[in-house]
């Protein structure tokens, strides 16, 4: 078995929502960390592994201040009382090429636990300037979030959302394998 962490110099963790259904607001959470263990130690072959992510909350990132704040509220994700959002794999399976897999898992948000659907890129397996192996990973998917406790909701004067529902994860990962 080999056990592989992420690389939080070499990754990003993002998510995009709509704001009043014209505009794309993007947020990083800059503290966050997970692993994938696999019991096949086959270099290129990931499938079936176990896989694991915790982000901080209060290091929630939109490029502005009162706006992160806002979302550290009791109006999102009330930092204080939930302050982690975490992620644990069910399956992950490879969808046909050697490089796009499925991934499935709960995640929970604000205490809510939900399955989640993540589309995987399998960007390859390299050695560092150190000779330590790394793999790289792409992920996307989309979550309610309103099905995770994150219910405030405002409308402009003329009936346009201003946070949509829908909103989009996009991950770029790096992971070390552990010697």
């Amino acid at each position: 078995m080999s056990t592989w962490t992420i690389d939080p110099m070499h990754s990003e963790i993002q998510f995009k929502a709509k704001h009043m259904v014209i505009t794309t607001v993007t947020g990083s959470f800059l503290e966050f960390s997970g692993k994938l263990e696999k019991e096949n130690d086959e270099k290129d072959n990931f499938e079936d592994a176990t896989i694991s992510f915790e982000a901080k909350v209060d290091s929630i990132d939109t490029g502005v201040e009162q706006r992160d704040e806002h979302l550290r509220s009791k109006d999102f994700f009330e930092a204080e009382k939930y302050p982690t959002i975490k992620f644990k794999s069910t399956t992950f399976k490879k969808n046909g090429s050697d490089s796009s897999y499925n991934l499935e898992g709960d995640m929970t948000i604000k205490g809510i636990t939900k399955p989640i659907q993540l589309k995987v890129e399998y960007g390859g397996t390299g050695k560092d300037l150190y000779g330590q192996t790394k793999a790289g990973f792409e992920l996307r998917g989309e979550v309610k979030r309103q099905d995770f406790g994150l219910v405030w909701d405002v409308k402009t004067e003329e009936g346009a959302v201003v946070v949509s529902d829908d909103i989009k994860l996009v991950a770029e990962l790096q992971l070390g394998k552990q010697e």
